[in-house]
């Protein structure tokens, strides 16, 4: 992005105008801008209706804004809107998957391949769904960044159910070829479910393109509000996946005989919907979009890759993921020698900078790396190369206290 562009999307952004503040935890949650706050105010103010029940012209009005965010939402990912199901986050979509359509097709002695680089949220609820169906967690291994061993998976894939995998990491920034990992897995019968939650607010995602059985992702790590996740999914599969919730809106029919579903994406959308929050999410896609995503993944690499430079320079830090911008996402995942990533993190943050400290929800991954936790920055179209500076100014303040 040009320089005037970057300080006009910098200013719209209300909780950066706070002085003093440098914001690199992005990878957690985004900033939200004016933008999305708006579309949520103004449905509130003026559109106040629940959605799909009524055929008052205010519910009509609501039901309009709703569902015309799910097609924005799916039409920035090339994805179908009816097959692309709004839930409370990623978590939520990737335990409907696990347990709703996990649950009708894995069973005792099936395989369930998971790499070691998942966040707990594609991690557990496999972990969960084995210990019940009798099916056994196979680990994806995975290299030095992160990069899945495409050979081991070819050998583990025959006869395999399910492959989990992420499709940019949340703690060393890895960006796995998703598009070649769901060919093989689709060659050996298996079905794919992605983690795309670091992903979408960072890269331009074609999921025609990957065409992975399910993918995943959030809304508040998407410059949109919490409280919505987004699942994508093959309608074929949807259509035999039982919902986790039952309820209002997610029926066909009801009678003390039978139950029956309706169809993707209702059958998964029980009671009231976070209307709210699905409409700001589909005005950060138009936020998003107005930007190009290819932009924000030019300006992301050139924010990483000045990080790397800069942290690099440092000889008491490790490094962890790819060293080239290009091949990982916007952050990066650091140990300072004989510091604790919660006291980097403590003393960053007196100074304004804010990171991340901890196991990011990837202990697995921790293991491999031979840590407890790191220290973890993460940017965004807002991050600027002074913020990254300030990240680096304040890790000099780290190792005096600390000498």
């Amino acid at each position: 992005m040009a320089a005037t562009a970057h300080l006009d999307v910098r200013a719209q952004f209300p909780t950066l105008q706070r002085e003093g503040v440098a914001y690199l935890d992005s990878a957690a949650t985004s900033q939200t801008p004016e933008a999305v706050l708006a579309a949520m105010d103004d449905y509130y103010r003026h559109h106040r209706a629940s959605v799909h029940r009524g055929v008052y012209p205010l519910a009509a009005e609501a039901t309009e804004l709703f569902e015309g965010a799910r097609d924005r939402v799916a039409r920035f990912v090339n994805w179908a809107s009816r097959d692309t199901v709004f839930t409370r986050n990623a978590s939520e979509a990737l335990n409907v998957v696990a347990h709703g359509w996990g649950r009708r097709h894995v069973g005792s002695g099936d395989r369930i391949l998971v790499t070691r680089m998942e966040h707990h949220s594609n991690f557990v609820p496999w972990w969960m769904l084995a210990r019940e169906t009798g099916a056994e967690l196979v680990e994806v291994p995975i290299d030095d960044e992160g990069q899945i061993d495409l050979d081991a998976l070819d050998a583990l894939l025959p006869g395999a159910k399910v492959l989990a995998f992420t499709h940019v990491s949340n703690v060393v920034g890895t960006i796995t070829p998703a598009a070649e990992i769901v060919r093989r897995a689709r060659e050996a019968g298996v079905v794919t479910v992605i983690d795309g939650s670091q992903a979408v607010p960072q890269l331009p995602v074609d999921l025609g393109a990957i065409d992975a059985d399910f993918y995943a992702w959030t809304g508040h790590k998407a410059y949109g509000p919490t409280g919505v996740g987004i699942l994508h999914g093959r309608h074929d599969l949807l259509l035999d996946t039982e919902p986790l919730i039952g309820g209002g809106h997610m029926i066909s029919t009801v009678s003390f005989e039978d139950v029956r579903w309706a169809a993707p994406p209702a059958r998964f959308e029980a009671g009231t919907s976070a209307i709210a929050e699905v409409i700001g999410l589909g005005a950060a896609i138009d936020w998003l979009s107005d930007i190009g995503m290819d932009n924000v993944r030019a300006h992301e690499i050139e924010l990483t890759g000045h990080a790397l430079e800069r942290l690099g320079e440092l000889d008491d830090i490790t490094i962890h993921g790819p060293r080239d911008a290009e091949r990982r996402g916007a952050l990066v995942s650091f140990a300072l020698k004989g510091v604790h990533p919660h006291d980097v993190s403590e003393i960053l943050g007196r100074r304004g900078v804010c990171v991340r400290a901890g196991h990011h929800c990837a202990q697995p991954l921790m293991q491999r790396l031979g840590e407890s936790a790191t220290t973890r920055a993460s940017f965004a179209v807002h991050t600027t190369r002074e913020e990254v500076d300030a990240l680096v100014d304040g890790l000099a303040e780290v190792r005096r206290i600390f000498a």
